[in-house]
């Protein structure tokens, strides 16, 4: 078997990824509605966080206090959240990868975009994401090929 065929588990795989701090899903999640809801004001609330993604505004604080201690926000007790440099540029990474997906799904048609965004956003490569963005790209600028699609897709 050659070196670019040898089996990994998903761990594995992750750890082959040199190129980020390996972060949670969870934290992942985090990051990009702190960064995608701090962007007007430049700053977050716990307890709006807590809200938008649906968790206690107690396992809110926790994970911040574990991404304050990454140092990809800067939190006080009682305070505001507020992205470092460093977790600023993983937020609008982690945006852009959500917004991609996003993008791809409903070019298919699928239904439960959202869902479907979150199963697959902390799993897939750089390179995959890189290409399905290309895809993307070419989709939006080759209408014809998309509704040839859409066709097929609906006579298969």
């Amino acid at each position: 078997m050659q070196e670019t065929e040898k089996f990994y588990t998903v761990r594995g795989y992750e750890l082959l990824e040199k190129n980020k701090k390996h972060l949670t899903s969870a934290m992942e999640d985090y990051l990009e509605m702190i960064y995608r809801h701090s962007l007007p004001e430049g700053y977050i609330r716990i307890n709006n966080l807590a809200e938008l993604l649906n968790v206690h505004a107690s396992s809110t604080t926790k994970m911040v206090q574990r991404l304050s201690k990454l140092d990809l926000v800067a939190y006080k007790r009682y305070g505001v959240v507020v992205l470092t440099k460093q977790g600023e540029e993983i937020g609008e990474f982690l945006l852009k990868r959500h917004e991609i997906l996003e993008s791809f799904f409903k070019h298919l048609g699928i239904e439960s975009v959202l869902q479907e965004v979150e199963l697959m956003e902390h799993s897939i490569t750089t390179n995959t994401l890189k290409n399905i963005n290309l895809l993307n790209v070419f989709l939006e600028n080759n209408p014809s090929f998309l509704e040839n699609f859409k066709t097929f897709q609906k006579n298969y």
